[in-house]
Formats: structure tokens, C-alpha cells, sequence
């Protein structure tokens, strides 16, 4: 299996080497006709607005919604999943070109600046189900955004507690001070979005977890993908210091 991954800006370094662990070979996609060479994507976390004008930049945009729009497995996270998304909230001014296909609103930043930046231990039933090992993932959150509604079609797979006051302006949430959640990850057919950065974690279940939806979508489930080598998953995170700025 060969997987494309958008190398325009950002960790797409971190997931080709997250892909490499499980023997799978990714390839750096920065060229509109590079998309032909592979039939699943992988858009990384960087910052969204510096990806959009490169993207523009190499006429990348129609041959990624044409992608999309033909089935193709895509993943899109942190960035990549404001990228996928139909609307996006708290952009820059003038906002930002998107890809779309994903029936949901998610807010860019939504939860603050490089220096808000968190972990936090995310109940992930359905990937536990699927990929073996504890129902909880450490995500890492980079300026990460958060998705405040979706459509019908639309899997939740995660979500994160936050006030209900941060949600005011967006979701005109009632109750102020209650809590509410938003969403932090998400699939909708052949597309997987995720607000943190599981390639900079040691947890590989969430690529795992892509390679076999998008071994389903080609019509070829294959169940001989291993979470990491040798079998046994781990869990060491890079210090929160070390981590590139994003978003």
C-alpha cells in the first residue's frame, strides 16, 4: 500500500514516518498530477492559511475536491481537517480556499493560541473496538480547531468537555457555564478527520485505523496491518516543547 501525503507545509513528515513503522511507504504529494499515483491522502496539521495559499499557489484545489469527490480515502488532521470541511468559522481575514466534502462547521483555533496548546486523554471507544488496545488516545492539540456541528451522515469518534461559555457565539449554546463538548474527531464515508496530531504520538492506531478503512474503500480489507512492529502498542509523547508551531 502507497499513501499520499500533502507536503506542502507542516508534520508531513511526522506521518510519513508514522506510516514507514507499519510498513507502509507514503509519498510526498505537491503537484496536482502526483494525486494519480496514489488512491488514498493523508493532509497533515500545519498552518491552515500558509497550506491554502501554497495549495493555490500549485493549482492543487481542483484536483483535490475531485479527489474527494471521487470516493478516494482522505484523513485530514489538525489543518487537513479544516481543509476537508464545508464551513469554517474564525478564519483570518479574508478567509481561506477549502477543499470540503466533510458536512460539518468546525471552528478554526478554537482552542486558542501556541501557547494554549494541551494534551489530554480522549475516550475512543470505537478505535479501541476496531484497533485493540485502552479505550483512551493522548491527543495532542497544536492551536487545534474543533468541530461545532455535523451532519446526519456524520460518525462521531471523539469528543472534548469544554465551558459552554467558549461555545456561545458559535453554537448559541444556552445554560452559560454548563459544560458542553465538541467534537474532536470524526468520519463521514471515505473521509477521517481528527483535530489533534496523532503522528506525534507512538499510539499508531489511528493510522492503523485509516489504512484499513481505505484498504475497505479499494475493496481490498486487509487484515494483516499491525498496530506498531512486533504487536505491542505503546504510548510515549514528545515533550509539549518540542512540538512545531501549527495553525
Amino acid at each position: 500500500m502507497t499513501v499520499g501525503v500533502l507536503a506542502l507545509q507542516g508534520s508531513f513528515n511526522e506521518h510519513i514516518a508514522a506510516l514507514r513503522r507499519l510498513g507502509v511507504k507514503g509519498v510526498e504529494i505537491r503537484k496536482p498530477e502526483q494525486l494519480q499515483g496514489v488512491s488514498s491522502l493523508i493532509i497533515p496539521g500545519g498552518e491552515s492559511t500558509t497550506m491554502a495559499k501554497l495549495a493555490d499557489f500549485h493549482n492543487l484545489f481542483p484536483a483535490l475536491r475531485e479527489f474527494v469527490k471521487m470516493g478516494n480515502p482522505v484523513w485530514g488532521t489538525c489543518a487537513g481537517l479544516i481543509f476537508l470541511a464545508d464551513k469554517v468559522t474564525g478564519q483570518k481575514a479574508g478567509g481561506q480556499d477549502l477543499i470540503g466534502g466533510l458536512h460539518c462547521t468546525v471552528h478554526r483555533n478554537f482552542f486558542g493560541s501556541q501557547i494554549q496548546s494541551f494534551e489530554a486523554d480522549l475516550s475512543v471507544p470505537e478505535l479501541a473496538s476496531k484497533e485493540g488496545g485502552p479505550d483512551t488516545f493522548r491527543g495532542v492539540f497544536i492551536r487545534a480547531p474543533a468541530v461545532l456541528e455535523v451532519g446526519p451522515e456524520v460518525e462521531v469518534l471523539a469528543d472534548y468537555p469544554v465551558p459552554s461559555d467558549n461555545l456561545m457565539d458559535e453554537a448559541q449554546e444556552e445554560n452559560k457555564g454548563s459544560e458542553k463538548k465538541v467534537i474532536v474527531a470524526l468520519r463521514q464515508g471515505n473521509l477521517l478527520g481528527t483535530a489533534f496530531h496523532p503522528e506525534l504520538t507512538a499510539d499508531s492506531r489511528w493510522h492503523t485505523y485509516f489504512l484499513k478503512m481505505a484498504s475497505e474503500i479499494e475493496g481490498g480489507a486487509s487484515n494483516s496491518i499491525v498496530a506498531v512492529e512486533g504487536g505491542d502498542l505503546t504510548f510515549d509523547q514528545q515533550p509539549m516543547n518540542d512540538l512545531p508551531i501549527f495553525q
